[in-house]
C-alpha cells in the first residue's frame, strides 16, 4: 500500500470518541494511533468529528477549553503517530539511494491560532525536520514534501522508528532555536520555532484528516 500512516483517515476509534479535560497526561485518548504528548495548563477536548473534507467521513478535532497564555519553557501539545522501522524499510534511509517522502494531509482552523509546525522525527538516530504551516479557517490540503536522508537507517524490527509529530503548543525549550528545515540532528529548541498556541483561546478549534506519508516526491490521492 502506498499509504504509510495507520487510520490516516481519523475512523477508527475504539477508546473513546470524545475526552474532555485533556492537557495534563500524555497517551492515547480518542483516535486511534493518534497520541497526545503534554504538558500544558491550558485544557482541551480531543474528539472525532463529522466536520470533514469532501471524501472524508471523521477527522480528529482538538477544541481548547481552558486557555494557557503564561506558557512555561517546558511546555507543548503535540500530536503524533509512531511508525515501525519494519514498515519504513522502503525508504531506504541511511543509504545513498534514500527515496523523497511525500507528507500530505487535509486541516483546517477556527480561532486566533494560525500557525504550527508538522516535524518528522527519527527517533533510531535522533534526526529532525520540520515545516511551518499557516492553516486557514476552510479545508485545505497541506504538503510537506521530505528529500531523502542518507544519515542513519531505520531498524528492522517493530519498535517505533519515526514520529510524525503535529506541534501545536510548545514553550521555549522547543521553540528559541531556529526550525530544522533540512534533515540535521536532533535539537531540542529547533523543533517547534515559529508556532502560535492552540491553547491561546478558548475559541481555538483544529482539525486534521487525510493524513498520508508515501513514498515519493509528489503527493498522490488519498489512499
Amino acid at each position: 500500500r502506498r499509504n504509510i500512516v495507520i487510520n490516516g483517515a481519523m475512523q477508527v476509534a475504539q477508546r473513546s470518541t470524545s475526552e474532555t479535560g485533556l492537557g495534563a497526561t500524555s497517551g492515547y485518548h480518542t483516535i486511534d494511533r493518534m497520541r497526545m504528548n503534554l504538558i500544558t495548563s491550558g485544557r482541551f477536548t480531543m474528539s472525532q468529528s463529522t466536520d470533514t473534507p469532501d471524501g472524508f467521513s471523521k477527522s480528529l478535532k482538538i477544541d481548547c477549553t481552558t486557555a494557557d497564555t503564561s506558557i512555561a519553557a517546558d511546555e507543548q501539545i503535540r500530536l503524533n503517530t509512531r511508525i515501525e522501522g519494519q514498515n519504513l524499510q522502503q525508504l531506504k534511509k541511511g543509504t545513498s539511494d534514500a527515496e523523497y517522502v511525500a507528507l500530505s494531509f487535509y486541516a483546517k482552523i477556527v480561532g486566533s491560532a494560525t500557525d504550527f509546525v508538522v516535524e518528522l522525527q527519527d527517533t533510531d538516530n535522533t534526526r529532525q525536520i520540520s515545516k511551518l504551516f499557516t492553516f486557514t479557517t476552510s479545508w485545505q490540503r497541506y504538503y510537506f514534501i521530505v528529500p531523502g536522508d542518507t544519515t542513519g537507517a531505520f531498524t528492522d524490527d517493530n519498535n517505533s522508528s519515526l514520529n510524525i509529530n503535529f506541534w501545536l503548543h510548545a514553550g521555549s525549550n522547543h521553540t528559541s532555536g531556529t526550525l530544522s528545515t533540512t534533515w540535521t540532528g536532533s535539537q531540542n529548541t529547533d523543533r517547534a520555532a515559529g508556532i502560535d498556541s492552540i491553547v491561546s483561546s478558548t475559541s481555538n478549534e483544529w482539525y486534521m484528516t487525510g493524513l498520508q506519508m508515501e513514498v515519493g516526491s509528489q503527493a498522490t490521492p488519498f489512499e
